[in-house]
């Protein structure tokens, strides 16, 4: 089983907070779309004769292009992969752009799962982060999915707001439970370079919370949405039964994928690439992909930086796989300290992060680090 991924480096305004690749130029798009074709042509081999089982358009944001467009791309990859028959598609989408007729079309094309990126049902957290749409929009849109016939949906959230207190995120996860999403990927602000966050924070402008703020707002988080039936399986991550992430569980649990488009990166067990991140170029070269071969280092980090952040955990037997000839001391001495410490749990060859655990899970992935 692998996956394809497909970058639409499209955005109708850009948000304060974002660094990802996008242009709030629309011109190129259909010299855009070409190239995207043209590079899923030129890469049919990547992926060998594995089946395609999830395709998966984020951006930017795909859902400004219509379903026209994101159409074109479906079929180009079914004529050139082994595509199965229940393809797990997800397109990331605004609720700006969600109407009852784009929701028909996007149905009618066979995408089958929705990310709707609300980030906040405030709409003075909205307007703080220079978001398109309303607060109304954003419930609009997830009501307007559901009455079109869209069960799998997930929604982004984002805590750790400026100014933002434990009430207000509170109020955010009651709102998310009225409208029984079945799944839920909530993000802590961070302050990338090049943002007008960033900007703003070196100014002294921007009253980040304390850590202490956004910890308190994370558990709280994990605790509600425990009791209301989620699993918590990735950090940022929670799914009613049935309703995980087919397409990020891939990456997390090392399975192989294909990235087309500007900035999109790929992976099939034996090297990492990128493609170049600027739309003009991509355009004129159908694709500017470069690549490293993975080492035995390599391949035992991205098992461990990838799998800790789930409920399957890190595999020691895997570990002890990919390792070859390295040495595994410090990594076994680290891991039994954390165990001791309460931070890790083993089971048999699985060793997973404990409730405190998930709170460092960074500090403890680079502990592991071999």
């Amino acid at each position: 089983m692998a996956g394809i991924y497909v970058h639409v480096p499209y955005c109708k305004v850009k948000c304060h907070y974002c660094d990802f690749h996008f242009s709030t130029n629309l011109n190129s798009d259909k010299q855009m779309l070409a190239a995207i074709c043209g590079e899923i042509e030129l890469r049919s081999n990547y992926l060998g004769n594995q089946l395609v089982s999830t395709i998966y358009f984020g951006g930017g944001t795909p859902s400004v292009v219509g379903a026209s467009y994101l159409n074109r791309i479906i079929q180009e990859i079914r004529n050139h992969f082994h595509v199965s028959n229940d393809c797990e598609i997800t397109v990331e989408c605004n609720p700006d752009d969600l109407d009852r007729q784009s929701l028909q079309d996007l149905e009618d094309i066979g995408v089958n799962r929705l990310s709707i990126g609300i980030q906040s049902f405030d709409d003075e957290v909205l307007q703080s982060m220079n978001r398109a749409h309303s607060a109304k929009e954003a419930k609009q849109s997830i009501s307007l999915a559901k009455e079109i016939g869209f069960e799998n949906i997930t929604i982004d959230l984002i805590y750790g707001i400026p100014g933002k207190d434990l009430d207000y995120w509170k109020r955010q996860l009651d709102t998310f439970l009225m409208y029984d999403v079945p799944h839920l990927s909530a993000y802590c602000l961070t302050i990338e370079p090049n943002t007008v966050f960033n900007h703003l924070n070196k100014k002294g402008e921007l009253k980040l919370p304390s850590d202490e703020t956004s910890l308190a707002q994370f558990k709280l988080m994990v605790e509600v949405l425990k009791e209301n039936g989620y699993q918590h399986y990735e950090i940022s991550n929670f799914a009613k039964d049935g309703f995980i992430s087919r397409h990020n569980s891939a990456y997390w649990l090392g399975q192989h994928y294909l990235g087309i488009g500007p900035s999109a990166h790929s992976y099939n067990g034996k090297e990492r690439g990128w493609n170049i991140s600027n739309n003009t170029r991509y355009i004129k070269e159908s694709t500017t992909y470069e690549s490293e071969e993975l080492t035995d280092k390599d391949k035992v980090n991205d098992h461990i930086l990838t799998r800790l952040r789930t409920h399957w955990g890190i595999d020691l037997n895997e570990i002890q796989l990919l390792a070859q000839h390295l040495s595994l001391v410090e990594f076994d001495r680290y891991l039994n300290w954390h165990i001791e410490a309460g931070n890790l749990v083993r089971d048999d060859h699985i060793v997973k992060l404990t409730s405190s655990g998930k709170f460092i899970a960074d500090k403890i992935a680079s502990d592991l680090f071999v």
